[in-house]
């Protein structure tokens, strides 16, 4: 049997099971906010073009609009002005969008600080634990953020000195640019940078070294929980939107039953 032939029969008969990493889009989904003079993106919203009446009698259908970072998404290289050389979502290679997939879980000390950082450390203390990082494969950050994604406030987290959700340190961000074997890193909160990002030095350095290092990032993810440390295979499906920074995405992970 090919190799192939066997994933198949094994998702059919329930060997493999297909986890949805994905946030349900909706005029409802949690949005990115930044203070003036910054421009903001638009939210999701659905304008129906018929539904099964005069205006199309047998059919339903909407034009959709959104901007390219809402909801459960992909970051491009382009998206940041350290990879603004780099491809754009249409021109991402479609091996990249596969790959071995691994789990990071801080909820525990998320829920005690919301302005957690992951740090080199935590990551090298799990790799003396579990192993490498995958190459050309996805490190996940579990935070438990996905359970405050029904409320924008409670996602967003905010107060009069700005966003407090949580993300990762500098030194992090950096040697997962440079050191690590990954091709991405996935988060559940709004971006991949803290809340306090803007603070940094330099300014949201996830995206400033990861899209620069010519990787990628994945946001707003859902079901972090549900994942096993290892061994996922995560796919990753934003649309090929010529000039694009981003893309909302469908992402789902397979896993051995």
């Amino acid at each position: 049997m090919s190799v192939l032939s066997d994933l198949t029969a094994a998702l059919a008969d329930g060997r493999v099971d297909v986890i949805d990493l994905t946030a349900p889009l909706s005029n409802r989904t949690p949005i990115l906010h930044l203070p003036p003079p910054f421009a903001n993106t638009q939210g999701f919203a659905l304008q129906e073009i018929s539904n099964y009446d005069d205006r199309g009698p047998a059919w339903y259908w909407n034009n959709f609009s959104a901007g390219e970072h809402v909801g459960t998404h992909f970051d491009a290289p382009v998206h940041w002005i350290s990879g603004r050389d780099g491809p754009d979502v249409s021109e991402v290679p479609p091996q990249h969008l596969i790959g071995p997939a691994v789990v990071i879980d801080k909820s525990k000390e998320c829920a005690e600080n919301p302005d957690f950082l992951l740090q080199v450390k935590d990551v090298q203390d799990w790799q003396q634990q579990h192993g490498v990082l995958p190459r050309d494969g996805w490190l996940l950050f579990r935070s438990g953020w996905d359970s405050r994604a029904h409320d924008q406030a409670a996602f967003l987290n905010a107060n009069e000195t700005g966003s407090h959700t949580p993300g990762v340190s500098v030194e992090l961000a950096q040697w997962l640019a440079n050191e690590a074997p990954v091709i991405g890193f996935g988060v559940e909160t709004v971006g991949t940078d803290a809340g306090a990002a803007h603070t940094f030095e330099p300014a949201f350095p996830c995206h400033s070294f990861l899209l620069g290092a010519r990787k990628y990032g994945l946001t707003q993810l859902a079901n972090l929980s549900k994942l096993p440390t290892t061994g996922a295979v995560l796919i990753a499906s934003p649309l090929p939107i010529v000039r694009g920074s981003g893309s909302p995405a469908r992402v789902l992970a397979l896993v051995a039953r």
